[in-house]
């Protein structure tokens, strides 16, 4: 098997151009497809009352198809890749023809409707090309991908029914229902029964063999049978079109389709009623090449870089236009054909260039041979490949809503046009997400006053009041967007809370993670506010951005607004909660008294005294370095020290903070270590330190009280344990 593109983004090189055998054959058979459905096409497009000017319609077909793909052969950086006329594009161009047609019978029927219809053509290209050309230059391609997902589908759904309208119309030169409940319509019934066999057939070979030449040679067997058909009941290919199953021979014409006269006489009054199909035709072209190259990624198991090629088919439009031609695309199924049959360079997409103008040549030598169910057959293939996907299987895949609002945005497209389907989409789509959003809980935990506390390390009896007095600390840590679905759901639950929790003193909301609010988000919080009054709770937000404190500002004047950290916040409400319920005697204050508590023994507490020494230090000084040796430990009898940790590019962070009746340095004291933080005085303090020879001294001498030490020592880290284990757990709910 040839290798695969080694980079599809690199750009075009005349190394490009080596001639290859495989690039030859690939671009061959993509040729024989690429005549097929430029004969449908062009029928499909000048139909009805262009049909007299069906010879240009040939025309301009084929140097559409010569531009397009010469262009894309060019500047793609897909080197294989096959451009022209899509089946999408061009059931959306039969459509703006059809309107312009009916509007300009409206105001009264014109001298010549070709120069009107071919104009719009041409402006339709021309702005299609310029605006694929902008959001490729400035990089918004991706920008098609916000646009709702049934809203696509529908549109593609829609295009769908109008390719197999267009095969029925290919065949019986009219529209569907202008002959279903016709009397005399048995013939007819006929012609587009073969076109669908035609077409049924095509998608059994494809299901059975994905090989490049099925295509090709299911077209040149319709041609056999339908020639082996006229051979077996004695009839002559004149009869055969005259019968209408043949193709009429109408010669290739090239010839000015339009002049300055034409333009002035254009009646440009009517065409900003046609401008919801000029946009139609804007979006089902992007969506169509996104769909297309998602198509070729997967093919080639290489990711593609959309931009250059909306720039590429940008220019390859306008220059159709300048040409007489209209709107193409990358097309999916011909450089498959193309990749599966050898393809790999720009040669194939040269060879279908060529072939397409040297049709221009040939003229109608050819085109009397084809019988008009292969064509007809071909487009309502492609139309029901669309319609099945779209229609059927997502109902599959798609949530009922989104395939509810897909199957109304295909219906009203039908009835009312393109804009209008577009609009009912959007507005579905944005109701459907704000439905869903408001859903969604905006919290992403909460937690109590014992569940997740501050990184100050307290003491014993300290702990012991907010595990006790834990309700009186209820925090929200929100995320995502706070509208007035999500924001009234938090509401509610906020007031669920307060009514189960009696002792609630404090509401904490984490804005940190939230994204967004809007008007109705304030009010929400201003009625969280109200209650919280009532009740006697103190409101706190910390995490808020400009934008979102902007919106709230309503509410500022009834909540504490903390910008530091929420571990600050926290701490702030945890000083509230002890400074209420603790009770302390003088006896606390005095270091042989906590040392009893501790150890629990005051003689092994006097002991323990008389190997410290009292250090005072201020607010901000130094108690120890980080990577210094660890050579003591200190008790903390009053005050608080912080642990800083000295970070790689220079900068530092605290880590965690130690209050009264807590110790620092002990593990580096008894295994013997470098310090790992710094040690700094965040208030003034009073600390007793242990040097490291008084505690060796006590390890040799007084066994009883090193066993106690170190007793407390791991009754300390199992007690920060806790509380780590505590904190990881309520971050992962």
């Amino acid at each position: 098997m040839p290798p695969l593109l080694p980079e599809l983004t690199r750009p075009p090189r005349l190394t490009a151009f080596r001639p290859n055998l495989g690039d030859i054959v690939g671009g061959l058979v993509s040729s024989v497809i690429a005549i097929a459905y430029g004969l449908t096409f062009a029928d499909l497009i000048f139909s009805g009352p262009l049909k007299p000017w069906g010879g240009y319609g040939l025309a301009a077909t084929f140097v559409t198809m010569a531009v397009i793909a010469s262009v894309m052969a060019a500047r793609s950086t897909i080197p294989f890749v096959i451009a022209g006329p899509d089946g999408a594009t061009a059931a959306v161009t039969a459509t703006l023809v059809a309107s312009l047609v009916t509007k300009l019978n409206d105001i009264g029927p014109p001298d010549d409707i070709f120069a009107p219809v071919m104009i719009l053509i041409a402006l339709t290209t021309v702005t299609t090309g310029v605006f694929l050309w902008m959001i490729g230059a400035f990089r918004l391609g991706n920008a098609i991908r916000y646009i709702p997902y049934p809203v696509i589908g529908g549109f593609l759904a829609t295009t769908g029914w109008l390719l197999i309208s267009g095969g029925v119309r290919i065949v019986s030169e009219r529209s569907p229902g202008s002959w279903l409940f016709e009397a005399a319509s048995f013939p007819l019934l006929i012609k587009v029964g073969a076109a669908a066999l035609f077409a049924a057939a095509l998608s059994l070979a494809q299901r059975i063999s994905r090989g490049p030449y099925v295509l090709p040679g299911v077209v040149v067997c319709g041609v056999i049978l339908a020639h082996l058909g006229l051979h077996a009941t004695g009839a002559d290919l004149d009869h055969g079109q005259v019968a209408a199953w043949f193709v009429t021979p109408r010669p290739v014409a090239i010839v000015r389709a339009w002049g300055l006269d034409d333009l002035r006489m254009f009646p440009w009054e009517i065409l900003p009623s046609l401008s919801g199909d000029m946009l139609a035709m804007v979006f089902v072209t992007v969506v169509t090449m996104l769909l297309n190259i998602n198509g070729i990624e997967i093919l080639t198991k290489r990711e593609v870089d959309l931009q250059p090629e909306l720039k590429s088919i940008g220019w390859a439009n306008i220059l159709s236009a300048a040409g007489g031609g209209y709107i193409g695309c990358t097309s999916i199924n011909r450089t498959t054909l193309n990749y599966l049959a050898g393809g790999r360079g720009r040669l194939s997409g040269l060879v279908v260039a060529f072939v397409s103008a040297g049709i221009l040549m040939l003229g109608d030598n050819f085109v009397s041979y084809i019988p008009k169910y292969v064509l007809g057959g071909l487009v309502m293939n492609l139309g029901a490949g669309l319609m099945w996907k779209w229609a059927f299987v997502s109902a599959r895949t798609l949530p009922r809503i989104e395939y509810a609002i897909l199957v109304l945005v295909f219906l009203v497209n039908l009835k009312y046009g393109f804009i209008a389907g577009v609009g009912v989409g959007v507005i579905s789509g944005c109701a459907t997400f704000a439905y869903n959003a408001s859903r969604t809980n905006i919290i992403k935990f909460t937690f109590d006053g014992a569940e997740y506390g501050s990184s100050l390390d307290r003491s014993s009896d300290e702990l012991a009041i907010l595990s006790s007095r834990r309700d009186e600390i209820r925090g929200f840590v929100l995320h995502g967007h706070l509208f007035f679905g999500s924001a009234n759901r938090l509401y509610e639950e906020v007031k669920a809370a307060l009514a189960a929790n009696k002792d609630c003193k404090f509401l904490i909301f984490d804005f940190s993670l939230v994204n967004g609010v809007d008007s109705s988000a304030a009010h929400s919080f201003r009625q969280i506010s109200l209650v919280a009054k009532q009740r006697g709770v103190k409101v706190v937000f910390f995490g808020a951005e400009k934008a979102i404190f902007d919106h709230l500002r309503s509410v500022a004047n009834d909540v504490d607004i903390h910008t530091d950290s929420l571990d600050h916040t926290i701490e702030r409400c945890e000083n509230d909660v002890i400074a209420r319920h603790l009770v302390m005697d003088d006896d606390e204050r005095d270091f042989a008294s906590w040392l009893t508590h501790a150890l629990g023994d005051a003689a092994l507490a006097k002991r323990m005294s008389g190997l410290c020494h009292r250090l005072d230090v201020d607010a901000g000084e130094i108690v120890a370095r980080q990577n210094d040796s660890a050579n003591c430990m200190h008790f903390i009898l009053r005050g608080r020290l912080g642990i800083i940790v000295q970070l790689k590019n220079g900068a530092s962070t605290r880590v965690r903070s130690l209050g009264r009746h807590t110790t620092v340095g002990e593990m580096g004291l008894l295994t013997g270590g470098p310090r790992s933080a710094t040690i700094r005085a965040e208030t003034a303090s009073v600390i007793y330190q242990l040097d490291l020879d008084a505690y060796e001294h006590m390890k040799r001498a007084d066994p009883a009280l090193s066993q106690a030490l170190l007793t407390y020592v791991i009754s300390v880290m199992a007690q920060r344990l806790r509380m780590a284990s505590n904190t990881i757990a309520i971050l992962r709910r």
